[in-house]
């Protein structure tokens, strides 16, 4: 029978479903994610380098705010190429390896932000709460903490959720309904342990999602104690100014997050999964920094003066 050779065929690529089979959709939609990958590639590489290059963006939020930049960049470019490619070709294969590698540094990117979002908050506690040992408590040394803990316990969430699927054994058949290797597809590809993989990413998922938002939420709560507590407006709308964008990525991300991972599995469809990953890996990336940009006075700033020197040199 079929499934005894499907049994024992090994699985060396996938086929990704992609976000539509409507032919008449394939340019439209190709010229649609272009636009938004390559205006979060800009932003993102923008705020990279306007917070090493200008002296005011020196502080430990822009230093924040530059990784929170690597890690947009990191996993939407992780899923954006390989995407975009897809509306092009006819058959949109990926294979075995190279499924195995998107799906682990879309994962240490995606777990990473988790935490850095959380780490700015704290940022912004400190600022807000503390304003007077600010420097104190975030020195450089703490802020290179503050970063390199949540990017090695990325790497190794991401390296055993991968490890587990992929040492599993597929069972010949290698249609991902998804446009790029997430973990829920994939699993629904095994063959072997798929309680125990499963089992793995919720609990991980789990601990990232509720202890990242436990830090942002008791952060919040302290410096909404702290601002109600302020005699001047002025004072209180400086405050809420400072946490104003960071407030909105926060709602934007984890809201899309918790809305695509906490949902019963019976009401799970694959289709509501791509929109909302469409959002959480192209869209936020690209809004991100058009958020602190738009938002925020010293990036403004950054940006013209940079602008202006660049202007000079050229003419």
């Amino acid at each position: 029978t079929q499934m005894e050779t499907h049994n024992l065929t090994v699985v060396t690529e996938f086929i990704l479903l992609g976000i539509t089979e409507l032919p008449e959709l394939q340019i439209p939609l190709f010229i649609l994610f272009l636009i938004i990958y390559l205006i979060s590639l800009v932003g993102n590489l923008g705020m990279i380098i306007l917070t090493m290059v200008d002296s005011r963006l020196k502080t430990p939020m822009y230093f924040f705010l530059r990784h929170l930049a690597i890690t947009d960049l990191g996993y939407s470019t992780a899923i954006g190429p390989k995407m975009l490619a897809n509306f092009v070709v006819s058959q949109n294969t990926i294979s075995f390896h190279l499924c195995a590698t998107q799906l682990a540094f879309f994962l240490l990117f995606i777990a990473c932000e988790l935490f850095i979002l959380s780490v700015m908050s704290y940022d912004r506690y400190v600022a807000i709460c503390k304003p007077l040992l600010y420097n104190v408590i975030m020195s450089q040394t703490i802020c290179w903490v503050l970063v390199a803990v949540p990017y090695l316990y990325s790497v190794f969430v991401s390296l055993i959720v991968t490890i587990n699927i992929f040492s599993s054994s597929f069972c010949g058949y290698n249609v991902i309904h998804h446009f790029y290797c997430d973990g829920l597809p994939l699993i629904s590809l095994l063959c072997s342990n798929i309680d125990e993989t499963e089992m793995i990413i919720l609990i991980l998922s789990a601990i990232n999602l509720i202890s990242s938002l436990l830090v942002i939420l008791i952060s919040y709560l302290l410096i909404l104690k702290a601002i109600l507590r302020m005699n001047s407006a002025e004072g209180r709308r400086k405050a809420f100014s400072t946490c104003g964008s960071h407030l909105t990525v926060v709602s934007v991300f984890y809201g899309t997050l918790i809305f695509m991972y906490v949902q019963p599995k019976s009401s799970h469809s694959f289709n509501t999964d791509k929109v909302a990953s469409i959002f959480y890996t192209l869209v936020i990336p690209m809004l991100n920094p058009l958020i602190y940009s738009l938002r925020n006075k010293d990036v403004k700033h950054a940006i013209k003066k940079t602008g202006k020197t660049i202007y000079n040199n050229f003419s």
